[in-house]
């Protein structure tokens, strides 16, 4: 037979780290007893809060089998705190081995604990405990009272979510053509085909207009990007600045002046002390012994 001791301990640690003080272990010897108090509402240790909150309170009292949790199921009893009945034990016993079988085969006292929580939650009313038969009375047209406020909200809930707007039966309506398609015929199919054929012809007339508005903006960049003849001359023959050119030329042109004698250094004189007059000099025989010659030659004959 196989051992579950460890697994057992692993699940008493996880109810004694959720439960904390609520939860008590009796028996540290296999099978382990364990209990664990429960209440509708959790006051976090505050004992007298904790009275005042709560109306019914009770203790479940779990023996733990050897081959717990895989082959049997937890042997359960109740401690009745306060504000219950026999029959209320007796209901709540069977809603705690309920929940212990849907969760055969595996650790279980959690779920059953919150079953049994659920229910002191929705019953955490005084005079439970009162066995008159008008307390009775009272307790069983509270129960019917609840149990018909409960079926309502599940009517409507159930109402609201069987109600479907317009925009979801059309979603609805879509989806069904999606799967169901829609059947091929030489109508359906020409039809198509003409669609396909003028949505190809409006790509294509897109595509072919772009392509154009590119050329243009690649020709316009083009011609943007040229060089201009300032650019092109400067290019050849160095970079040119037009203003430094400027600049030097009138610079040059207020430099200039009359000589200075001194700036000259020294001179020879002689060479311009000439008693020859130039005026002297004849000029005019010259001119006529040309006039001469020219009237000497004959014309031919």
């Amino acid at each position: 037979m196989t051992d579950h001791r460890e697994e057992q301990e692993m699940e008493a640690e996880a109810l004694s780290a959720i439960f904390d003080t609520a939860f008590e272990i009796r028996s540290d010897d296999q099978p382990f007893v364990w209990a664990v108090k429960l209440v509708p509402v959790d006051c976090g240790g505050d004992e007298e809060e904790e009275e005042a909150a709560n109306h019914v309170m009770v203790k479940l009292v779990v023996k733990v089998p050897l081959n717990y949790p895989e082959e049997c199921l937890p042997e359960m009893d109740l401690e009745i705190i306060k504000g219950l009945s026999d029959d209320n034990k007796k209901e709540l016993l069977a809603i705690a081995n309920a929940e212990a079988e849907s969760n055969q085969g595996m650790p279980a006292i959690f779920a059953v604990c919150e079953a049994v929580r659920a229910w002191l939650a929705d019953n955490n009313v005084k005079g439970l405990d009162d066995a008159s038969m008008h307390a009775q009375m009272m307790r069983k047209a509270k129960e019917a009272e609840r149990k018909e406020a409960q079926a309502k909200q599940q009517f409507e809930a159930q109402k609201k979510k069987e109600e479907m707007s317009e925009a979801e039966k059309e979603e609805l309506a879509v989806r069904k053509r999606r799967e169901e398609g829609t059947p091929v015929t030489d109508a359906t199919f020409a039809e198509w085909w003409a669609k396909f054929s003028a949505e190809m012809e409006e790509k294509k007339d897109e595509q072919s207009a772009s392509a154009d508005d590119k050329d243009k903006a690649a020709k316009c960049k083009e011609y943007d990007e040229r060089p201009t003849g300032f650019q092109i001359f400067s290019d050849k023959a160095g970079v040119f600045n037009l203003e430094k050119l400027e600049a030097a030329a009138q610079e040059m042109e207020n430099d200039i002046s009359p000589l200075d004698p001194e700036e000259l250094g020294d001179v020879d004189e002689d060479l311009f002390d000439d008693d020859e007059d130039l005026d002297d000099l004849d000029f005019e025989d010259d001119d006529d012994d040309d006039d001469e010659d020219d009237s000497d030659e004959g014309p031919d004959i």
